[in-house]
């Protein structure tokens, strides 16, 4: 987030009126652009981006008028699909900083992302941003992470949360985040993160990324490089001493609705033919059965870590079969990490950590394909 709220003095005058605040429209445009450019010298938000943030359904600009003079504007963007709210940005006129105005903006926030049901807002700050630094903390925001060279400069940012639902008590299991860096990678990287968060010692990095992918790879995906099923996954995870149970609510051939042309069918087949007769061999159990949220979270409390296949579907709306490993449960949500950033939306890697998503939105992502099909792996450490 970029956060202009350094206190100047102003005379009493200015600020001796109380002030409302309301959304943004796009009849002020120019005056949000007015106040931009007085408060930021780099990284500074465009009009094009200014109007499409307005317009856009996943994003909410409210601003702090007095008198008919808007004196500060907050920005937040919500993930669509999740339960997170992010605090894009906060400006305070110059003018008319110092008194309160910025604070009043992020309780205003705060309040629209409750209303939305977002049980967590993030942002990050600049690391020598230390006006808003303490203005956050006072406010009740966690550090909880630095992103490396987050700005422009090549400045850091600083991670921070809060939680905007304190009654409900998460039981978070600490899961090193790592980010996919190829489209199809999405599998290894959530098996990395899983047995990263069982073996501390593990490395994590591409060439790691890359050969689990080459392990696991069986589905032909309609263009481009294919992606990994459970099968592959498992095996790959048995053979670095891991454990794992599948859970599967298909016993035929998975993903083959992702393709059309018989011939990439029959190698999905061949495919996973070969890794059901390996995993016949290995003390591997596959359950056939789809799992429900609470099932899950009976297998997650008893020491595993679930690598789920989603449909990609409510969250990008795109369809392609995707793997997320959960990292926690509470009464009401259920916590994952994705490794895609979608920065194409606006995201970054904050917003893809602990994504807390409602059980029954959950429910319904779980699934893939017109076959519904239903995958859990379920991850532990190999006992003796």
């Amino acid at each position: 987030m970029r956060a202009a709220v350094e206190p100047t003095p102003t005379p009493a005058s200015v600020t001796a009126v109380e002030g409302v605040i309301r959304p943004a429209q796009l009849d002020d445009l120019d005056t949000l652009l007015n106040i931009e450019n007085r408060c930021f010298t780099a990284d500074r938000i465009t009009r094009r981006s200014f109007r499409h943030l307005l317009t856009e359904g996943n994003a909410e600009t409210l601003v702090e008028e007095a008198g008919g003079v808007i004196r500060g504007y907050i920005m937040v963007l919500f993930n669509e699909g999740t339960s997170l709210a992010r605090l894009y940005s906060l400006a305070v006129d110059p003018g008319f900083q110092g008194h309160g105005i910025a604070s009043k903006l992020v309780g205003a926030a705060e309040q629209r992302a409750r209303d939305l049901e977002s049980v967590f807002i993030r942002l990050e700050i600049r690391i020598d941003n230390v006006p808003s630094i303490a203005l956050f903390k006072k406010l009740g925001y966690k550090q909880f992470g630095t992103h490396r060279k987050y700005y422009e400069d090549g400045t850091d940012a600083l991670r921070y949360q809060k939680c905007l639902a304190p009654q409900l008590k998460s039981d978070i299991m600490r899961v090193p985040y790592y980010e996919q860096t190829l489209d199809f990678t999405c599998g290894p990287s959530a098996l990395m993160m899983a047995m990263k968060a069982l073996r501390p010692s593990m490395v994590l990095d591409r060439k790691l990324e890359l050969r689990l992918w080459r392990e696991a790879t069986t589905i032909f995906m309609t263009s481009g490089h294919g992606g990994c099923g459970p099968y592959g996954l498992a095996l790959s995870a048995y053979h670095r001493d891991f454990d794992v149970e599948i859970y599967v609510n298909d016993e035929g051939p998975l993903f083959r609705d992702s393709v059309r042309d018989p011939d990439k069918k029959e190698v999905m087949r061949l495919a996973q033919e070969d890794f059901l007769d390996e995993l016949k061999k290995l003390p591997i159990k596959v359950h056939h059965g789809g799992l429900k949220v609470a099932e899950v979270h009976k297998l997650f409390d008893e020491g595993g870590i679930p690598i789920i296949l989603i449909s990609s579907y409510r969250i990008y709306r795109q369809k392609f079969p995707h793997w997320v490993v959960v990292t926690g449960f509470d009464e009401k949500y259920i916590y994952v990490h994705d490794p895609f950033v979608a920065y194409y939306r606006g995201r970054v890697l904050t917003d893809c950590m602990n994504m807390p998503i409602s059980r029954k939105d959950f429910e319904r992502m779980a699934r893939y394909g017109k076959a519904a099909q239903k995958v859990v792996l379920i991850l532990k450490n190999r006992t003796k």
